[in-house]
């Protein structure tokens, strides 16, 4: 079993179970949702792979991440077939928007506050998968857990890529951002998704 206590101390609330309620009453919802996410990540990396040629180490395991995710995204969408649910498009949490605003402009600044919001999407992904995964059938049970070394692996390379490429500490931009995740996950949303706060059930 993959250790998450690094996870669960960087992240700064743990998901509402108001949440997980809701998401096991759309499981189908849910995947459709986590293969975009799985395919959004993948082209996160890709980005960061063109846009910072001049960084080796973050351009050999972005390389590498994004194989990862297009997998993930690979078997995510072979479970669907299995369970007759057809790809669609789905709009966007505000989750990543909602973080990736607040990213600053210069450099090396953008490039620092990218990969600590990184860091905080493969830890939040990887305790979803956690705290779903004892409430799944078999085989979806199974493969999020799975996929907890991996997505461990991704919050582990982002953060310590920021670390390293900030010349001084980056405490307090992870304490800033941790604040905007923490409202994202814990205030009420309008639509499910894989990281959307809890949703409003609207009346008809």
């Amino acid at each position: 079993m993959t250790d998450l206590s690094e996870i669960e101390a960087f992240l700064p609330c743990v998901t509402p179970q108001a949440w997980i309620t809701a998401a096991l009453t759309d499981i189908p919802l849910l995947l459709i949702d986590h293969a975009n996410c799985e395919k959004k990540a993948a082209s996160t990396a890709l980005n960061l792979l063109y846009r910072y040629v001049e960084r080796p180490e973050l351009i050999e395991r972005m390389s590498r991440l994004a194989r990862e995710e297009l997998r993930h995204f690979e078997q995510v969408i072979a479970i669907m077939k299995r369970r007759d649910i057809a790809y669609r498009q789905l709009s966007a949490a505000r989750y990543a928007a909602g973080l990736h605003q607040h990213i600053r402009k210069a450099e090396p600044e953008r490039l620092i506050d990218t990969l600590i919001v990184g860091a905080f999407i493969e830890a939040r992904s990887c305790e979803r998968f956690a705290r779903l995964a004892p409430h799944l059938d078999e085989e979806l049970g199974s493969f999020y857990r799975g996929l907890l070394a991996s997505e461990s692996r991704h919050f582990i390379h982002y953060l310590g890529l920021a670390r390293d490429y900030s010349d001084a500490p980056i405490d307090a931009r992870i304490a800033y951002f941790a604040g905007v995740e923490q409202a994202l996950i814990e205030n009420d949303d309008t639509e499910l998704r894989f990281h959307s706060g809890p949703p409003v059930i609207r009346a008809a």
